[in-house]
């Protein structure tokens, strides 16, 4: 071990112990939930987007407001289950250390969640790349993310089922790897350094419920022969991420580039047998390894038009929902304000209402 290895290692060791004193002593009662018992509950979901995991002035930097408990009792007011809470963690850690005021924020904000009948997913998000880059998941990586989800778990050991974590966000380029069966292998081993190290982490986390992710969250590649999920202890704990942005075309271009032209429209009989087809593999997918699906993002760009948008995000939510997925919509300030009176977007109500 190096001089600098062992200043990292106490910091890591001081941090950890910071966080142990910093939550409750005494674990809250947690009821023994199967993941597929909380993707029936869960329903509906919706993210707070470009807010806490934002890189630049945590929470307010991409133009949102601070999240207030009225913000959250609006969402389960609006009939939403589960809310995902994406975080940047490492942009704001000093030598491997979480601030402690950065996870009394996001305890606060889970607490109101939770509070409010909903489940929270609190994930560790792109939060710079630092997971994937350069196309692997290189010794820092391998040394900061385990420490990072220690102090997480450690921090919220007393919470009860309603809290949820997930491994990470989209980061996992790990094409560096060597070949593709060595990219996928990368992702079992960090999904499983994830349940591992939670599962460590005292409290109610031996018996908490947790969302491993998919290949770049996409269903196709997630549900190739490549993928293999980490292993768990425990019976039924595990969901599966995927997000859904197909065709991109439409849910993601806002102009035509070099390599595609934009859509502004969506609907017809071949965009809805696209949709169909995606969703059948990856049932199949969760059917095989007995598995939920959580549909952890999913919308489409508001300059498109109104009546398509709809279109598309009553089609995806309905395809979820038949297959017992958990859709979470991708939420960043545009469906949903963040100021009174919350005010909805007319493509979100036309979603709801239907």
């Amino acid at each position: 071990m190096t001089r600098r290895d062992f200043r990292v290692s106490k910091s890591l060791a001081c941090a950890l112990l910071v966080t142990l004193a910093l939550g409750v002593a005494r674990a809250a009662p947690m009821a023994d939930v199967t993941a597929w018992d909380a993707a029936r509950q869960m329903g509906l979901g919706v993210n707070i987007g470009n807010t806490l995991d934002n890189t630049s002035t945590w929470e307010t930097g991409w133009g949102n407001p601070r999240i207030t408990k009225a913000y959250i009792e609006r969402l389960a007011a609006l009939g939403f289950k589960v809310v995902r809470l994406p975080v940047a963690w490492d942009t704001y850690a000093k030598d491997g250390r979480i601030a402690n005021d950065k996870l009394a924020r996001v305890g606060e904000v889970a607490d109101w969640i939770t509070g409010a009948g909903m489940f929270c997913v609190i994930n560790i998000h792109w939060d710079g790349g630092w997971i994937d880059k350069d196309k692997t998941f290189g010794p820092d990586a391998e040394r900061k993310y385990p420490a990072y989800w220690t102090q997480i778990a450690s921090y919220f050991a007393d919470r009860d089922e309603k809290l949820v974590f997930e491994a990470l966000n989209e980061e996992t380029a790990f094409e560096g790897a060597g070949s593709v069966a060595k990219a996928y292998a990368t992702l079992t081993h960090v999904n499983q350094l994830f349940v591992d190290t939670v599962r460590k982490a005292g409290g109610n986390n031996a018996r908490r419920l947790l969302v491993v992710t998919g290949y770049a969250t996409d269903f196709t590649k997630t549900a190739d022969a490549n993928y293999v999920l980490p292993k768990d202890g425990g019976p039924n704990k595990l969901l599966i991420s995927v997000h859904y942005y197909t065709p991109w075309p439409f849910a993601g271009m806002t102009k035509d580039e070099s390599w595609g032209k934009m859509r502004p429209t969506w609907g017809t009989p071949g965009d809805h047998a696209e949709l169909e087809t995606l969703f059948d593999r990856m049932q199949k997918f969760s059917e095989r390894n007995d598995i939920p699906v959580f549909v952890g993002e999913f919308n489409a760009s508001d300059r498109k038009e109104t009546p398509s948008r709809i279109r598309w995000m009553t089609a995806v939510e309905d395809a979820a929902l038949k297959r017992k997925m958990v859709p979470v919509l991708w939420e960043t300030g545009g469906d949903i304000k963040r100021n009174p009176p919350y005010e909805i977007s007319d493509a979100l109500r036309g979603m709801l209402a239907h």
